[in-house]
């Protein structure tokens, strides 16, 4: 298995959110959420784009209902046993099967919570979720209650933390030695990437902002690269990412000549011209 965490913390982590279900009255928790799947599981997939569904039980049950492309990657970074495919194809009603599985499991007539602010559950597949299981089973909001547990880090999850910013440190530095007149941002960026891939480190959970010029002050990704003018700046918003833990910097870094205006600034960098006919 590829657990990044010991087998008694994340029966640790279960066991606290079984005792916040009970203190909510809830007999179980339906989570669509891949951080919540990770926290309690160690499960580790982008397969949330599909419905997928994990069930913890306030007695500790789990089941995973996903699609057969994550039957492996759940058998090999969770702690799951109980795992159930459905089959993707042309009119499959996962949410019918998840119907179907809890009431197998003696919880027709039980409150159960839902995650169901969450990436892995959009508005239609919500509506399709609530019509199927009303009646049967009374549901409640429980979006923040895996959340609020994960607000707390263990000491396991701040030494990822502190490896993010260790490579979020590389990755700037990476950066500073790249920025100049001249200087493509998509080298830039390619640097960045590549100290934090070096570095054991995973894809963030958003593009890098890289602006310069005009664009220097917009605080969203957006498409295209162009090369640094030789009186520039350029904003960089990323994060180091491990375990997929992150730790996020910001900064803007003048390129030719420091003004007043940058030396009033903090966490400012000047970036020197390079030498008469080099980039």
């Amino acid at each position: 298995m590829a657990l990044h965490f010991t087998p008694e913390e994340l029966a640790a982590r279960r066991a606290k959110a079984c005792a916040a279900m009970a203190a909510q009255g809830l007999d179980g928790l339906l989570l669509f959420r891949q951080e919540s799947m990770y926290y309690l599981t160690g499960y580790d997939t982008f397969g949330y784009v599909y419905f997928q569904c994990l069930y913890l039980g306030a007695d500790g049950r789990l089941m995973l209902l996903t699609r057969a492309p994550d039957l492996r990657q759940a058998q090999h970074t969770s702690m799951i046993d109980d795992i159930r495919i459905w089959a993707d194809r042309d009119g499959a009603d996962p949410v019918n099967e998840l119907k179907e599985i809890l009431t197998s499991f003696g919880l027709a007539g039980k409150k159960l919570g839902a995650e169901f602010n969450a990436y892995g559950l959009p508005y239609a597949l919500g509506k399709r979720l609530v019509t199927a299981l009303e009646g049967q089973f009374t549901l409640s909001d429980a979006s923040d209650l895996v959340t609020r547990l994960r607000l707390i880090k263990s000491p396991a999850e701040l030494t990822y933390v502190r490896r993010a910013a260790t490579l979020a440190d590389l990755a700037l530095d990476a950066a500073h030695d790249i920025i100049a007149p001249g200087a493509f941002e998509g080298d830039i960026l390619a640097a960045m990437h590549g100290a934090i891939y070096a570095g054991g480190g995973d894809d963030p959970a958003n593009e890098f902002i890289i602006g310069s010029g005009r664009d220097a002050l917009l605080c969203r990704y957006f498409s295209g690269r162009k090369y640094l003018s030789a009186e520039d700046q350029i904003t960089l918003e990323f994060a180091g990412a491990y375990r997929h833990y992150h730790s996020c910097l910001m900064q803007t870094i003048p390129v030719g000549t420091i003004t007043d205006r940058h030396r009033t600034c903090t966490g400012l960098r000047w970036t020197r011209s390079p030498p008469a006919g080099t980039r």
